[in-house]
């Protein structure tokens, strides 16, 4: 009989301990960084062919970043477009030197963290990797400026709406911290009176957007560009 108590003792003292013990959520794995060797081969024919500007401000990530006319946005802006489709924090931040870090900007416009949402990375990890990416380019110049674009709403992600939340809060919470680092908030007027995405700021995929959306992007970060310029 008292084995039999001590045995339940036992079993009652290990489940407390285990209840104790934070447990540590495991990280989502980041996608292989070679799909994008492609793209990095592109960048480097077009800069041996082209004049690169002095002191440019490079915007750089996602297909948000890729299929923004950003030339034509800010036609009297010394830019560099440096995104490239599918990405997540973690290929930007593997291939930083081919994208920014050897352009010397005087300041990044970054985007990215959507894709990592959609596949399953939790918006601690993806925070982490864009905090690596501040880190990375204020190592290499503590000058340069980061704007860091909020991920946005979406019609066809809007399931993990929540999880984009939380790495913003987390986004704009660093941001507050770090003179260099600014935060450009696109999702507040991206989202209608109901609190959804409005339809028409998106193209048929509900993912990908319009020149609606654009203009909104373009207000967003173009003011907050004329205040660091």
């Amino acid at each position: 009989m008292r084995r039999m108590f001590e045995a339940r003792s036992l079993a009652v003292l290990l489940a407390l301990l285990a209840a104790a013990v934070p447990k540590v959520e495991a990280q989502a794995p980041d996608p292989d960084p070679a799909r994008f060797d492609d793209d990095m081969a592109a960048f480097a024919r077009s800069d041996a062919k082209n004049s690169v500007p002095d002191a440019a401000t490079v915007f750089v990530g996602s297909s948000s970043i890729v299929r923004w006319n950003t030339a034509e946005r800010f036609p009297h802006m010394r830019l560099l477009n440096r995104g490239f489709g599918g990405s997540h924090v973690s290929d930007v931040n593997y291939f930083i030197e081919e994208t920014v870090l050897r352009y010397s900007p005087d300041v990044v416009v970054f985007y990215a963290g959507d894709n990592d949402t959609s596949a399953g990375k939790s918006s601690e990890q993806i925070f982490e990797d864009l905090r690596d990416f501040a880190e990375g380019v204020m190592h290499s110049n503590s000058t340069t400026q980061v704007v860091f674009i909020s991920v946005k709403p979406s019609l066809s992600r809007w399931t993990v709406w929540p999880q984009m939340v939380a790495t913003n809060t987390l986004l704009r919470a660093y941001a507050d911290k770090h003179a260099n680092v600014h935060y450009a908030d696109v999702a507040t007027p991206m989202l209608g009176a109901d609190g959804e995405p409005i339809p028409e700021l998106f193209v048929r995929d509900g993912l990908h957007m319009t020149e609606a959306g654009y203009d909104i992007w373009t207000r967003v970060v173009g003011d907050l560009l004329a205040r660091l310029h």
